[in-house]
């Protein structure tokens, strides 16, 4: 009897730390990328096409002053993307690389000599994408 008591409890306790699936507590808000955090579901269409330039403003200082569809410090990314086109690129690349003043208002903008041409490029056409 005891060797059936003890072969019971063997093998339950084998089969509740057996190989079962860790259970996971969700977390109050998934992971996102840089990218995903800043862009809303529409946005996101886009930023996929122009993922680089999307991560590259996420990552950057540019969301001190402003944001995709509300002006803050300076114009939000759908005035500036109504505003210009495609044929403005190199003049945007060199506003973000050189800053500027005075096309927005006197708040000047601020030069980003980090910022590689490349870069700014992206940053720019994702923003145009914006329309």
């Amino acid at each position: 009897m005891k060797k059936l008591v003890l072969a019971t409890l063997l093998s339950a306790t084998i089969l509740s730390c057996g190989d079962k699936k860790k259970e996971e507590t969700p977390s109050a808000t998934p992971e996102k990328t840089s990218s995903e955090e800043l862009f809303s579901k529409e946005e996101e269409t886009v930023a996929k096409e122009f993922k680089k330039g999307a991560d590259l403003i996420a990552a950057s200082d540019c969301l001190a002053c402003h944001k995709t569809d509300e002006k803050l410090v300076g114009p939000s990314y759908k005035e500036v993307a109504a505003k210009y086109t495609e044929k403005d690129i190199d003049l945007l690349v060199t506003k973000i690389i050189e800053g500027g003043k005075g096309n927005w208002g006197e708040v000047p903008m601020t030069p980003h000599p980090a910022v590689s041409k490349e870069d700014a490029t992206e940053m720019v056409k994702y923003i145009l994408s914006l329309k």
